[in-house]
């Protein structure tokens, strides 16, 4: 599949919070449902279907359970993002549908956060914040592996001996050129 196809596939509402639910995460399609609970069951397991065929997600597993096959996912570590030429390859339209579906999921996701019972956005550690840089395009990648050393380490869910102290949190970097 070619990197724009990969665009298109992301670029739908539904298989978008599917791939922010996987990531770091090795899942069912169960437990999936039980994560996004208000997508029918059908549909939740056509999109599945379809980001496995589209190779964003790979099978981890296979097991039987009551005579069918359960199988467990995870994204495709090569294959969680639009690529550098697939992002070039991109339309404009493309670009601004792609960003404002990580904005709609961004505020969905804050709105599920203030529909809590009980908020406290300092024990939550809640943060959103805009900062401009001054930077060099060298500083500006050395900033980017930094981070990358900084976060690889908890990318991933830990595993199932876990005590429970680990939280699960999303974090979203923009990057945008500031002409002003």
């Amino acid at each position: 599949m070619s990197e724009k196809s990969l665009a298109d596939v992301l670029l739908h509402p539904v298989r978008w919070r599917i791939v922010r639910t996987f990531s770091g995460r090795e899942l069912t399609t169960t437990q999936l449902r039980g994560l996004i609970d208000d997508v029918p069951v059908t549909t939740l397991y056509r999109h599945v279907g379809v980001l496995a065929d589209a190779g964003v997600l790979e099978i981890v597993s296979e097991r039987r359970v009551r005579g069918a096959v359960e199988r467990t996912y995870r994204l495709d570590q090569t294959r969680q993002a639009v690529g550098e030429s697939g992002a070039a390859a991109m339309s404009r339209e493309e670009h601004r549908d792609a960003f404002h579906l990580l904005l709609a999921g961004l505020s969905s996701d804050f709105e599920a956060y203030l529909a809590r019972e009980s908020i406290d956005v300092l024990a939550d550690h809640v943060n959103y914040n805009q900062a401009a840089l001054y930077v060099t395009d060298e500083d500006l990648e050395r900033i980017q592996r930094g981070f990358a050393d900084l976060l690889t380490p908890y990318l991933r869910a830990p595993d199932e001996t876990d005590s429970g102290t680990h939280r699960r949190l999303m974090m979203t970097t923009i990057l945008l050129p500031d002409d002003t």
